[in-house]
């Protein structure tokens, strides 16, 4: 089964084709990095703007570059929920057009999920169940995957996602954005135990997460220091820094896992990229487990991993009509339409 597959939910605008949730035939991406990098973040209106222009030529060259035809497409999977409202319509309503024109059924895709099926690319040989950890600039979650279409939350911030808390330390030390990157890189020169950072636990909720309060920690941190006229090691800060996010994710994905007895465990998103993560996760991996981590081409937002998970929700019947609307907002444990409950074209 060959499906369309598009992401447009924050600022990157992608395309892609993907034959049995598996393997990826093509996969466009343009980013809008350079675009938002003079106001310092993504601004939401500029992102919706990029993907209407962008999206067209995008689809065009994914499936060229496929070497298939409109014709061998069978299914349109776009991602309709968590993201920025309006970058999210682009997508959503150039694939309602696209599934309506070529008589094409359209499936929605929840943007966590497709993260996680990002790894089903890479390892043939994963399937469910398994406990995943996404972490992202929105989102940082771990989540028990019973199922490709069955999850259920296990542990999630209570406030800043990881990916935030990483651009905003980034922010208050004057690195350019993507702040993320900037800091990842930052730290690899700095000393990781050269300054206590907070790290938050919750006695009822074990394996929820708290950002905040270690980027406020950061925040005053710089600013006392400038304020009393001290300079700063800007590497021993990032590294310190990073130590205590990546510490806190690491520690309580192992736990969590430990607990419920999970071996297989997979990893997702943009903050999956992170040199320092990915080193704590693969060094301290309990015994007995396997780590499933994708390469860095796929931590970012992309479409093929919206294909991926295209796939399985499409053999699960979640075929949407045209009425399909996109949230900003949207629980990775909910369907985003109901089952089989689309229109034949």
């Amino acid at each position: 089964m060959n499906i369309l597959a598009i992401e447009s939910s924050c600022d990157e605008t992608a395309a892609a084709v993907v034959r049995d949730g598996r393997e990826v035939l093509s996969n466009t991406v343009f980013s809008q990095i350079d675009i938002h990098k003079l106001y310092g973040g993504v601004v939401p209106e500029i992102a919706s703007r990029c993907h209407v222009e962008k999206i067209t030529p995008l689809v065009e060259r994914a499936i060229a570059d496929s070497g298939l035809s409109v014709l061998d497409i069978d299914a349109v999977a776009v991602t309709s929920a968590p993201g920025l409202i309006g970058a999210l319509l682009v997508g959503l309503n150039f694939a309602k057009g696209f599934a309506y024109a070529n008589g094409l059924p359209l499936v929605p895709v929840h943007h966590i999920r497709s993260h996680i099926a990002a790894n089903y690319l890479v390892y043939p040989e994963l399937e469910p169940p398994f406990l995943a950890m996404v972490v992202s600039g929105g989102h940082s979650h771990i989540v028990s995957v019973k199922g490709y279409t069955d999850y259920k939350i296990i542990g999630m911030t209570r406030d800043d996602a990881a990916g935030e808390a990483f651009d905003k330390g980034a922010r208050v030390l004057g690195l350019p954005y993507p702040g993320g990157v900037e800091i990842d890189r930052l730290a690899k020169s700095g000393d990781p135990y050269a300054v206590k950072f907070p790290q938050v636990s919750f006695k009822d909720a074990p394996f929820d997460f708290s950002f905040s309060g270690v980027k406020t920690a950061v925040i005053n941190y710089v600013h006392t220091a400038a304020q009393r006229g001290q300079s700063i090691n800007a590497a021993e800060v990032a590294a310190s820094y990073s130590e205590a996010i990546t510490g806190v994710l690491t520690e309580k994905f192992f736990s969590a896992a430990n607990e419920l007895g999970f071996t297989r465990l997979v990893v997702a998103g943009g903050v999956s990229a992170n040199s320092m993560l990915r080193h704590k996760l693969q060094s301290g991996l309990p015994r007995g487990c396997k780590l499933y981590i994708p390469p860095l081409s796929l931590c970012g937002d992309n479409a093929a991993m919206v294909g991926a998970q295209g796939f399985y929700e499409y053999r699960a019947g979640f075929i949407a009509g045209l009425d399909q609307n996109g949230f900003a907002t949207a629980d990775i444990q909910e369907a985003l339409c109901k089952p089989k409950d689309g229109i034949s074209f």
